[in-house]
């Protein structure tokens, strides 16, 4: 007797046009597939641009290419101004040489690790797609250093470059939809814009002045948000941004998992939590039955660091996404935790904030 053989189920390809994801999901598919390495945010801010019409009172974009919307509050008397970062740009990678070959060297833009690159690709901004390869020769299996990768773009020789000198690509891989699980390249800190997009839709209002800040450069130190937050003048500093976990086989050691919740930044390498502004979120959280962590991160740091120290000093804190590879092509984020992610911000900017 023959047996039926099972059908099989491929959900990464099912919806490549992004038409029948939940509307969030196709957000996220739109952001992480735009290219926007750091200090070339054009693309993804014009994206953005486009996604935020009609739900904030003003925008602007600033010298250094931050996008800031601003959503008034309700209500008269004085009003908080709270600001929420997420940057806009991608880690990526900017050619430096090109030999008589055709083959392209590169410098880094953020923090590229040589282990990812092989065999993966970039996109330029021109559309010109490349393969990074290794140098072998004299060289083991488990030898990959940043000056031995190149970038072969297919050229037969120098003079048919497609690029110059200059030119920065970011990763190159399709957004895959697992079901509650989320792959792309760029979910740093893309799946943080699409937070703070759907957060504006979500919001009827608020007691406060926001200004949804989407920023530049953070890649590379945190540049947009140190000129955003000098002008704005917060009193008070959100950045949602991603975080790493300790749940792979024999991962970090970090008590951070996918799926159970937004974690709520104590400290990382750059900066101290404001205890107050942290314990609000916690409260807030709780109010509300919305799953929540405790972040420490021990490596990294975000936008808020910057904030935190701008002028003579805002109270800042951090909202996480959890985020399994991060800095690769392939960073997985739990759809569950971005979905609570926009609850706990939307509770907690409806409401008056007390960080005392």
């Amino acid at each position: 007797m023959a047996v039926a053989k099972p059908t099989a189920h491929f959900p990464a390809f099912e919806n490549e046009s992004g038409k029948d994801l939940h509307p969030t999901k196709a957000l996220i598919k739109r952001l992480v597939e735009t290219y926007g390495p750091s200090g070339h945010e054009e693309k993804i801010r014009a994206l953005i641009q486009d996604e935020i019409k009609g739900l904030v009172d003003t925008t602007r974009v600033d010298a250094l290419g931050n996008l800031i919307a601003l959503k008034k509050g309700a209500g008269a008397g004085s009003r908080k101004k709270i600001m929420l970062a997420a940057h806009m740009d991608e880690i990526g990678v900017m050619v430096t040489h090109i030999d008589e070959k055709g083959f392209l060297r590169f410098a880094s833009l953020g923090g590229v690790m040589p282990l990812t690159l092989v065999g993966h690709r970039c996109l330029f901004a021109n559309g010109v797609i490349g393969a990074f390869g290794r140098e072998r020769k004299d060289a083991t299996a488990n030898e990959i250093e940043m000056p031995r990768v190149f970038i072969d773009v297919g050229a037969r020789d120098a003079h048919e470059m497609p690029v110059e000198i200059g030119a920065a690509a970011g990763f190159w891989r399709e957004f895959a939809d697992l079901g509650n699980r989320l792959i792309a390249k760029s979910m740093d800190d893309r799946v943080g814009c699409a937070v703070l997009i759907e957060t504006l839709r979500a919001l009827k209002k608020s007691p406060h002045d926001l200004y949804f800040v989407f920023t530049t450069q953070e890649e590379v130190g945190t540049r947009g948000a140190t000129t955003s937050a000098y002008g704005i003048q917060p009193d008070i500093a959100l950045a949602v941004d991603v975080t790493d976990t300790g749940d792979t086989p024999e991962g970090l050691t970090m008590a951070v998992a996918l799926g159970k919740g937004p974690a709520i930044k104590v400290k990382d390498s750059g900066m101290l939590a404001h205890p107050g502004l942290k314990n609000a979120l916690v409260a807030t959280a709780k109010e509300n039955k919305i799953p929540y962590q405790l972040e420490v991160l021990v490596g990294g740091s975000t936008d808020a660091r910057a904030m935190q120290m701008t002028r003579e000093g805002v109270p800042a804190g951090v909202v996480s996404i959890p985020t399994r590879y991060v800095h690769t092509p392939s960073e997985m984020v739990d759809f569950d935790d971005a979905q609570n992610t926009i609850k706990l911000l939307v509770k907690f900017l409806s409401e008056p904030i007390k960080t005392e």
